[in-house]
């Protein structure tokens, strides 16, 4: 495998800048939410928390300056596959990136099917998190 870095590779956290973003984490584990805090604070973004599906749905309704979710599959009162569809119904264009401890195949297209437009397995390295997100807001 080839060691050299190219263009595509992670860059070094603090040269992200999302001062004008606005993610939606949908994440009901409390070690989880710890991460995406650390690992998303260097890049100045701004975060809304959803501890269900149901919330995460009514924030999208609420907030229409949401520029990216970060959604986990299994949660609470409404799982991240039906939660993301609803959301798709109000938000056709919001990204959202699905997140789960469970990389079984089916899951994966399940979420595609549903409207995400990516997916990220737990554990979640930094680097990838940071690569995947700036991939959608460059869109």
């Amino acid at each position: 495998m080839d060691s050299t870095k190219s263009d595509n590779q992670a860059k070094n956290t603090n040269e992200y800048d999302w001062s004008d973003k606005l993610i939606l984490v949908a994440e009901d584990q409390e070690l989880n939410k710890v991460f995406f805090s650390k690992a998303l604070t260097k890049t100045k973004v701004k975060l809304l928390w959803a501890s269900d599906g149901e919330l995460a749905v009514s924030l999208c309704k609420l907030y229409d300056n949401i520029n990216l979710v970060l959604m986990d599959i299994r949660m609470p009162k409404l799982d991240g596959i039906e939660a993301t569809k609803q959301i798709k119904k109000i938000r056709k264009e919001l990204p959202i990136i699905a997140q789960t401890a469970y990389p079984e195949s089916n899951v994966k297209s399940e979420s595609l099917d549903a409207g995400c437009i990516d997916f990220i397995t737990k554990p979640i390295s930094i680097p990838n998190l940071l690569m995947t997100i700036e991939k959608h807001f460059a869109k």
